[in-house]
């Protein structure tokens, strides 16, 4: 080791063959991905059946698509059978979701809405979280998220039906939920939201050490 980096990358860092993507299997790509698209943001996804059931789960392959108009993108994989997971079944047939914000104080509650519970069943009574509306969407919000963004769904891409496929939900916001103590109407506070990121494996990030660099002109 020379400065805490592996010796090979200091003396050559072009010494590595390129890897071909389809010569590696689903699972080792997943275990490249998360750990190297890191640290991610979690979406933390409410939606409902065609009963009416509601479901929570998290979804770290999560960003912003769009501002205008405001569009956020996640993207549930199938599960290691191919199997969609309960949000997108929920999706096809409901186009409704709220996607929250969970921050460190929620952080036991979201992994809780991680496990693998029957169709139908309610991560909300699971992790002990309270249901709030918000504006004219029948999905629940989570009352303890201090941010929700209610969303429309525009457009599921599908990338397949093989295991670790995913499915881009493409979600236009159409009303928002942010607490006063979060967000002032133009900044967002970052010690009052507490956000948190996805590593690989069973590892978080919190976002208590920042730098800031000043954009070239």
């Amino acid at each position: 080791m020379l400065g805490g980096l592996p010796t090979p990358y200091r003396e050559n860092p072009m010494n590595s063959s390129p890897l071909h993507a389809e010569q590696l299997s689903a699972g080792t790509l997943y275990r490249l991905f998360s750990g190297a698209v890191a640290p991610r943001p979690i979406a933390w996804v409410s939606s409902i059946n065609a009963q009416g059931q509601a479901n929570l789960a998290p979804f770290s392959f999560f960003n912003v698509a769009s501002v205008d108009p405001p569009v956020l993108a996640f993207s549930p994989l199938l599960n290691g059978q191919g199997e969609a997971k309960d949000t997108t079944r929920n999706l096809a047939a409901g186009a409704e979701c709220i996607i929250h914000i969970g921050g460190e104080p929620l952080a036991g509650a979201l992994n809780a809405t991680s496990a693998p519970l029957h169709y139908g069943e309610d991560e909300f009574t699971h992790a002990g979280l309270t249901k709030a509306p918000l504006g004219e969407l029948k999905v629940p919000r989570i009352a303890e998220a201090r941010v929700a963004f209610g969303c429309r769904v525009r457009e599921v891409i599908s990338f397949g039906d093989r295991p670790l496929a995913g499915n881009l939900v493409l979600a236009e916001v159409v009303v928002i939920h942010a607490d006063e103590r979060v967000w002032d109407g133009r900044h967002v506070h970052l010690e009052a939201l507490q956000p948190i990121g996805r590593l690989a494996g069973s590892d978080f990030v919190r976002c208590s050490d920042r730098f800031a660099l000043e954009r070239p002109t």
